[in-house]
């Protein structure tokens, strides 16, 4: 079992039955009050209206990581970038306005970061997992052909008491993507981790949770590599349900 995968499952107790149960227990997406950011996705949606996003781009969506992300166009020069950031979002929040600000724009290649605020609100590493799985099924069966980069949730030093969830998280959603052509996985905890093991100020802003423009770039770094329009992946046959 890979490093990362068996500090998830110790952390998690997977194997004593508590992977099912919480599974089970899970509260399905639009059971929570996204109707909070409704105002933002009403923005987004004018904005289109306006101007019109082509098929085919990037789409950048997620939290406040997305939201605050200066000149992220041009971070990407020569791409059709949209930027789709909105409030202190969760993934729940996502999937919830996916069919609003997700599966209109038709993009090739979506990039997703979520995992701080869910993790702060009591989310747990096993749920946040099966909340991704839930959106990549959302859409890929609508964009078969549209390619997810997971981002991993950052080491924020004002939440550093939640590590070892973000590590689980990160965890079981990369070990996830690897068993599939159509799915990536970006690390950037660890690069964002000092020679001490802890977050590198120098790459967030005085509040100690959202990045500032150092951080951002190391961020462009990491990313512009998963930018580009992957091989055509021939002979596999796309699997849709969730893996087990």
């Amino acid at each position: 079992m890979r490093p990362l995968l068996l500090f998830a499952a110790l952390f998690l107790g997977v194997g004593n039955g508590s992977y099912a149960q919480t599974a089970q227990n899970r509260p399905l997406a639009g059971q929570r009050d996204a109707w909070r950011w409704e105002d933002e996705i009403l923005q987004f949606e004018a904005a289109d209206r306006q101007d019109p996003p082509k098929p085919g781009g990037i789409l950048f969506v997620g939290s406040s990581s997305i939201r605050l992300w200066p000149q992220l166009q041009a971070d990407f020069p020569g791409q059709n970038v949209i930027q789709r950031g909105f409030g202190g979002s969760n993934l729940l929040d996502v999937i919830h306005f996916a069919p609003r600000i997700v599966l209109p724009y038709k993009p090739r290649v979506i990039f997703l970061y979520e995992g701080d605020n869910d993790i702060a609100e009591g989310r747990t590493p096993i749920e946040m997992f099966h909340d991704y799985k839930a959106f990549v099924r959302l859409v890929h069966r609508a964009l078969p052909s549209t390619r997810i980069v997971y981002i991993s949730i950052k080491p924020s030093p004002a939440r550093w008491a939640f590590a070892a969830k973000a590590q689980a998280t990160n965890a079981l959603i990369s070990d996830y993507t690897a068993r599939s052509p159509w799915l990536s996985y970006v690390d950037v905890f660890t690069p964002m981790l000092g020679d001490d093991g802890l977050p590198r100020d120098e790459l967030y802003d005085s509040d100690h949770l959202h990045m500032n423009s150092q951080g951002y770039a190391l961020w462009k770094q990491l990313l512009t590599p998963h930018v580009r329009v992957p091989p055509v992946v021939s002979g596999i046959k796309r699997e849709i349900n969730p893996l087990h």
